[in-house]
């Protein structure tokens, strides 16, 4: 009676077993073909954002040109005049924060955020930070939320334009935060695969008008210098908006070109795996029928 038992339950275990080898395979040939089209997907997604970024790079690269003159006539009124700030008061700082509100471009804003906590671990009492676009706001409020005073939202969406610094240099300036002087932190284009996190000096009223340089400029009056502060605070504005927005499309065209190759490694090896994994399932199959077939022969 044992035997017999033993000799109906072996063909059965048998075949479970191969019924649990077939659907292991299927199972793993489903997963495999399952992530192969996410990763198709995902390459065709990364290519169209590269040929957008190529297309926007171009307009940012010229749009630059035209905008270095504002940077340029700016800081130069800065250098002649040979400003300092005043050392017998307490330093307030500012830092304008130049980024945007959009990721998926390398590290051109983490390089602008890393600046930043740099000063501010030197000195995070009297420095206040005001952040150009939410990545930078996202980066530095988990530890320095206290230092942020004011945040500029939609930005990147849209080419920048010399009104949204001319808006961003007004709440600046109504903030209520009387800094003596402070630095624009922004990323200056240099190249399609480079960029480099720069600075530019910022000074307020009270610190200009004490210059002792500054008599070479005729007819300067408190209400002149006011009027030509807030106009270079704005083209200062708006040329590092103009090199962030350069920066930015080149290093996500080259993320994006990164991304495209890395997807068709992956669908290569996925493509491999695939078909050897299914050409086994076969081999497997063709074992059992010919197996099959022999014993009952």
């Amino acid at each position: 009676m044992m035997m017999q038992r033993t000799t109906l339950l072996l063909p059965m275990a048998v075949e479970a077993t191969n019924v649990a080898q077939q659907q292991r395979g299927m199972a793993t040939l489903k997963h495999i073909s399952m992530r192969l089209k996410s990763v198709k997907n995902i390459q065709k997604i990364t290519q169209s954002m590269k040929m957008v970024s190529a297309a926007k790079y171009s307009r940012a690269e010229r749009d630059l040109k035209a905008a270095r003159p504002y940077g340029i006539g700016a800081q130069q009124f800065f250098e002649k005049t040979e400003l300092q700030a005043d050392g017998a008061t307490e330093p307030k700082k500012l830092l304008i924060a130049v980024t945007s509100d959009r990721g998926l471009c390398g590290a051109v804003h983490t390089g602008v955020a890393r600046l930043i906590r740099g000063e501010l671990q030197k000195d995070d009492t009297n420095t206040m930070v005001f952040c150009v676009g939410d990545k930078s706001r996202a980066i530095l409020s988990r530890l320095y939320g206290k230092n942020i005073l004011m945040v500029a939202n939609e930005v990147g969406r849209l080419p920048p334009t010399f009104l949204d610094a001319s808006k961003i240099a007004h709440e600046v300036l109504t903030a209520g935060y009387d800094y003596t002087e402070g630095k624009i932190v922004y990323n200056q284009f240099k190249s399609v695969v480079s960029y480099k996190c720069s600075t530019l000096p910022i000074y307020s009223g009270p610190t200009v008008e004490k210059s002792e340089k500054l008599s070479v400029y005729d007819s300067l009056d408190s209400d002149v210098v006011k009027s030509y502060l807030e106009f270079s605070l704005a083209s200062l504005i708006f040329y590092t908006m103009k090199e962030g927005a350069c920066s930015e499309q080149s290093s996500r065209m080259t993320a994006m070109d990164n991304a495209s190759k890395n997807a068709g490694e992956m669908i290569e090896k996925l493509t491999l795996t695939f078909n050897r994994t299914r050409q086994a399932v076969i081999t497997r199959e063709l074992i059992e029928i010919i197996s099959g077939a022999a014993a009952l022969t």
